[in-house]
């Protein structure tokens, strides 16, 4: 690549419009913020659990929420104010109930509900259909922050806790 006689006079007037500017400081506890590159989606955070083949996450977090954040959930640090339990009701009916449910949830300002979908054990070849319906359900609706599954206590892989946006 050769030289243009133009580079030499706009790496000078480069210089001399950049001779004032200030370097911002750098962070004092010392963290780096790097910049995504432009245009470029921000994958939402998965951990994916053992059978993808059904289409279930154990955990999930939109982009910009923390794994900390993701961590209190799954510990059941944020007490979930609500609970639905959708045993026994068709997927398509499950995701509806789940959908007001949310809904309703957020206009009464909880910040984690509860919704027990159950393991599959008593379904038709243990599929769990309704775990795996309402979890993808879940990854779509607008106020889900992030869910996990339930703290073992509030019934563990049968259930869901759900962040809930302000």
């Amino acid at each position: 690549m050769t030289k243009r006689k133009d580079d030499a006079s706009d790496t000078e007037a480069f210089m001399n419009e950049m001779a004032d500017v200030i370097p911002l400081p750098s962070d004092p506890r010392g963290r780096s913020h790097p910049k995504p590159p432009i245009g470029a989606p921000r994958p939402a955070v998965t951990s994916p659990a053992g059978d993808d083949s059904r289409g279930t996450d154990e955990d999930f977090a939109v982009a910009g929420v923390s794994r900390g954040e993701l961590r209190k959930l799954k510990r059941g640090d944020y007490p979930a104010r609500d609970q639905l339990d959708v045993h026994g009701m068709t997927a398509t009916d499950a995701v509806a109930t789940a959908g007001r449910f949310l809904d309703e949830s957020r206009q009464r300002r909880h910040r984690c509900v509860s919704i027990v979908h159950g393991r599959g054990l008593h379904s038709e070849g243990n599929v769990a259909v309704l775990k795996a319906s309402v979890r993808a359900y879940l990854r779509s609706h607008r106020s889900v922050l992030a869910y996990t599954d339930a703290p073992r206590f509030d019934g563990g892989a049968g259930a869901v806790y759900v962040l809930l946006r302000r």
